[in-house]
């Protein structure tokens, strides 16, 4: 009921902003990922994964960076992926387009990796720009390999867990302040070993120095 509510009022509020609020988008100030940071202590990435054009174009992406970050002592693997859209609808008519961030827990199960787990948690880190911030924290399996995935949704500052509250405020930022921009963040660790508790501490070293890195790359 929560969700079809969500989706009635973004339907509701979309139309209201292309007919009786500003309807040139503000696209806002930012620097490009190709600049962001590849070596924190110990982490380091040797060079960004490229795309293809077509899984861009289908991601709808503006910017993005694919990195995976390796630590030698102790060995340690973390996946990241941000990627910054500056538009999430449609140029014409109002309402979601291509251009919307895909949802990781929709994208995976396409991708041949089983759901094991999902909740949403609360994430205290150093460097997040909300303490505590609500985050997605899931558990994905595919044959014998095991992942811990965390994702969130940062808009305007906002740190967002849910879909439909993204969608929600991409409404509303629309109407307020021309802007439907925003990033998905994500990491994923393998599960070496059935070792939750050792993929979750490397999620927690590298994430806060990450993070203290995004203004000026995810804008506010």
């Amino acid at each position: 009921m929560t969700k079809l509510a969500a989706a009635l009022a973004f339907l509701a509020l979309n139309f209201y902003t292309y007919h009786f609020l500003a309807t040139e988008a503000v696209i806002p100030q930012r620097r490009h990922f190709e600049a962001f940071p590849r070596e924190f202590g110990e982490w380091t990435c040797n060079a960004p994964i490229a795309m293809g054009k077509d899984v861009e174009a289908n991601l709808g992406v503006t910017d993005y960076l694919l990195c995976d970050f390796t630590r030698q002592d102790p060995p340690a693997l973390v996946g990241v992926y941000l990627g910054y859209h500056e538009r999430q609808v449609r140029e014409e008519g109002g309402g979601a387009g291509e251009n919307s961030i895909h949802p990781p827990a929709h994208c995976l199960p396409g991708s041949g990796w089983d759901l094991i787990h999902i909740e949403t948690v609360s994430l205290d880190l150093p460097g997040l720009p909300r303490h505590p911030a609500r985050v997605k924290r899931l558990l994905i399996a595919k044959g014998e390999a095991r992942q811990l995935v965390y994702y969130w949704y940062q808009q305007q500052g906002r740190m967002i867990a849910e879909d439909w509250q993204k969608i929600l405020y991409v409404g509303l930022d629309r109407a307020l302040h021309g802007r439907t921009d925003g990033t998905l963040v994500r990491f994923t660790i393998p599960i070496r070993r059935d070792d939750e508790e050792a993929a979750e501490a490397e999620f927690r070293d590298l994430a806060p120095r990450l993070a203290a890195q995004f203004p000026g790359f995810l804008p506010d």
